[in-house]
C-alpha cells in the first residue's frame, strides 16, 4: 500500500503506513463527509475490492488524509476520487472519535474531521469502480429502518455516527 497517514505513536502524530495503522489499532486522523439533498443522505457502496468492509453500504465519502494534508483539501479531493463530484465544499461539522473492528484482525481508531455538504439530488455522480460500486439517496428515517432491519449491510462507522454522533453531525 505504502500510503503514509497521520497515527499517534506513542502520543506523537507520526505518518505510518495505512495498512499498518489498522493492524496496529493505532488512533488516526480521518475525514467523513455527508452530503444531504433536504432529508436525504447520499450513501455509497464500498467497492469489494477495498481491503476493509468491501461491498458495505457507509457515508458519502470517507478517508484518511495524506500527512500534513489539510482536512477540508482532503474532504473536497475524495468527493471528485470516490465519486467524480466537482465544485462541492463541504462544511466543517465537527470532530469526532470512534474505534471499531472492521474485520480480519484490522481497527478503525479514527479521530475524524467530519464535514457536510447541501446538495440537490441531481447532483452529478460518477462513481470510480474501484472505490464505489453503488451510491443511493436515503432519508434518515430508511437509512434507521435499514440498519435496525440489516445492521450486517452498512459499515461500523455510519452505525456509530447514526446512533452516537447524530446531533453532532447534523445539529
Amino acid at each position: 500500500m505504502d500510503v503514509m497517514i497521520p497515527a499517534w505513536v506513542d502520543g506523537v502524530l507520526t505518518p505510518v503506513e495505512k495498512l499498518e495503522v489498522h493492524q496496529r489499532g493505532l488512533r488516526h486522523k480521518a475525514v467523513s463527509v455527508f452530503l444531504l439533498a433536504g432529508d436525504k443522505v447520499l450513501l455509497q457502496q464500498r467497492a469489494m475490492c477495498k481491503y476493509h468492509t468491501p461491498g458495505l453500504w457507509a457515508n458519502t465519502c470517507c478517508t484518511h488524509p495524506d500527512w500534513d494534508e489539510d482536512a477540508g483539501v482532503c474532504a473536497e479531493r475524495r468527493l471528485t476520487e470516490e465519486l467524480g463530484i466537482v465544485g462541492v465544499k463541504p462544511v466543517f461539522a465537527d470532530t469526532v472519535e470512534y474505534r471499531a473492528d472492521v474485520f480480519q484482525g484490522l481497527i478503525e481508531h479514527e479521530v475524524v474531521d467530519v464535514f457536510v455538504g447541501h446538495v440537490d439530488e441531481s447532483l452529478g455522480v460518477d462513481p470510480n469502480p474501484a472505490e464505489v460500486m453503488d451510491c443511493r439517496w436515503m432519508s434518515f428515517a430508511e437509512i434507521d429502518q435499514a440498519i435496525d432491519t440489516d445492521p450486517a449491510q452498512f459499515t461500523p462507522w455510519v452505525k456509530i455516527y447514526m446512533d452516537q454522533f447524530r446531533q453532532q453531525i447534523f445539529g
